[in-house]
Order: C-alpha cells, then sequence, then structure tokens
C-alpha cells in the first residue's frame, strides 16, 4: 500500500494523543498534539494547508486541509461523537479534486479514536 508506513506513523500518533488527551477539545487543539507528536518522530507537515482543486485539469478553487504530510498525504480531524458517512465523502473529494493519493480522517471520538484511510482511485 502507498503510504503505508506513514500512515501507520500518523495513526500512532492520533492514538498517543487520545489516550493522553481523551475527548472533548476542539479540532485545533488535536492538531497542535499530533503536530508535536509529528515532531518527535521527525514527519514532515504543513498545518492549515492550501490545496489546489481541480476540474478537468483547470484551477477551479481551493481548500485548506487541516494538516498535509510529506507534501502528499491530507489528514482532516474531527472531534464529534461519531463519524457520519458525509465526513468520509468529504475526504474522498478532497483527494480527487486534489490529485492527491491517501487521506487520513482521525476522529477523536467520544469514546475511541476512529481512524478512516482513503485511497484515490485510479480510472
Amino acid at each position: 500500500m502507498k503510504y503505508e508506513k506513514i500512515t501507520e506513523q500518523i495513526i500512532g500518533c492520533a492514538y498517543k494523543v487520545y489516550n493522553t488527551m481523551g475527548f472533548g477539545y476542539l479540532e485545533s487543539v488535536y492538531a497542535k498534539c499530533m503536530a508535536i507528536e509529528f515532531d518527535k518522530i521527525g514527519l514532515k507537515y504543513e498545518m492549515e494547508k492550501a490545496i489546489i482543486v481541480y476540474y478537468e485539469n483547470q484551477v477551479v478553487g481551493k481548500f485548506t486541509a487541516d494538516k498535509l504530510v510529506i507534501g502528499e498525504i491530507i489528514l482532516e480531524y474531527k472531534s464529534i461523537r461519531t463519524l457520519a458517512k458525509s465526513h468520509e465523502v468529504q475526504l474522498v473529494n478532497y483527494l480527487t479534486s486534489t490529485r492527491k493519493d491517501v487521506g487520513l480522517l482521525i476522529n477523536f471520538g467520544e469514546e475511541k479514536v476512529e481512524i478512516k484511510r482513503k485511497v484515490r482511485i485510479l480510472n
């Protein structure tokens, strides 16, 4: 799998943050905690990264990813009770429109960390 080792590192960081912080903070708090963990392991990232969106090879806008890891993996953070299908669809749309191959949706949920790994399918 593409970026498997790096996504495993990211997931490990998410569990460490959740085990330390628990549920109930804003997404921005978890994002900063994740940055601290990424710094500890030397993982390169950009926070609040503007990413260009394409439609039929034309730039049509941009969105801001919570974090972009190694310039390739989109991270979207949530801090809600549980993920909805719409959150996953949003990440898939981001992957499709930005031409990035891998994304992680990480929810620091009420009872546990939920993580969804999405991969862009090439047509």
